[in-house]
């Protein structure tokens, strides 16, 4: 059963205004994908007194700290899983920074410091100042100097500075990155024609037997990191900043300007570089 609701509208909107190429395109990457995540979660066939339910999330789940794009479950059994869909895309997140986006608290629980707060503000007053006179962000010289390079130091400060208070920032961290909740991250490589499964088991939640059949592919569970190692800017890039966790985690963070007109925000690209390896990977060729 799939749930009709305002989400799956707009996502069959967009995909009927696709050519026919463009849909042939995605049919063949989700079909490949489906016969593993059955191999995974045994569950989802098991015979109840229930029904099967997709449901597509609105955007708004992302920004409660849940990634996935689809819910599959099953009211009877206690039981769900989640997919987040990428196409060509391995970005983890597109967080903003401004002059009034309390990034800590939003991230963590934990409100910005007083200095980080004063360490931004001449940045974000300057393309306040030059918003106001209409300019692109093009026509800034050395954007790289004047706006990332001072925004990302403030970044890595308060990072460390909230770092010595709350021990636990590093697994608060991972859990805004990624989702409160465990799931799959689907990705379509187009032109490799694969799609790409990686497994995010964090609480124990997916991989769940069903009556008399175990999953024929274990997912593990994942560590969530205990201490960050290191946190820097990235070599010869002033707009990146790299951050080494334990337990294999590694993220990179670039900010960038969002829009072709200053504004005074600034987006995030967040990638993870480097995962556990009690995260599965699995290569889905399409057919």
């Amino acid at each position: 059963m799939i749930i009709n609701n305002s989400s799956l509208e707009s996502a069959k909107k967009a995909f009927d205004s696709l050519s026919k190429e463009d849909k042939e395109v995605l049919k063949k990457s989700a079909k490949s994908m489906i016969p593993i995540i059955f191999e995974c979660e045994p569950l989802i066939v098991e015979k109840a007194p229930d029904t099967l339910k997709l449901c597509i999330q609105s955007d708004e789940e992302g920004e409660k700290g849940d990634v996935r794009d689809i819910v599959i479950l099953r009211n009877k059994l206690e039981w769900e899983i989640g997919l987040s869909i990428k196409h060509n895309n391995f970005a983890v997140k597109h967080s903003r920074l401004s002059p009034t986006i309390d990034f800590s608290k939003k991230w963590f629980g934990y409100p910005c410091s007083k200095e980080y707060w004063d360490d931004i503000k001449p940045t974000f007053d300057y393309l306040e100042k030059e918003k106001r006179k209409k300019k692109k962000f093009s026509e800034i010289k050395d954007k790289d100097t004047i706006i990332y390079k001072p925004i990302i130091e403030a970044f890595i400060r308060e990072i460390n500075r909230q770092y010595d208070k709350h021990k636990n920032l590093p697994s608060k961290m991972v859990e805004y990155l990624l989702s409160k909740y465990d799931f799959y991250k689907v990705i379509s490589l187009d032109k490799k024609e694969i799609t790409q499964i990686q497994t995010y088991n964090i609480h124990k939640t997916l991989n769940k037997p069903a009556k008399g059949k175990k999953p024929s592919i274990i997912v593990p569970c994942v560590s969530l990191p205990k201490r960050i190692i290191k946190i820097c800017g990235y070599p010869n890039r002033s707009n990146t900043v790299e951050m080494y966790m334990d337990n294999g985690w590694y993220f990179t963070f670039r900010i960038h300007n969002a829009e072709t007109y200053i504004t005074p925000s600034l987006k995030f690209d967040i990638q993870i570089k480097g995962m556990p390896t009690e995260i599965l990977t699995i290569n889905c060729i399409w057919k």
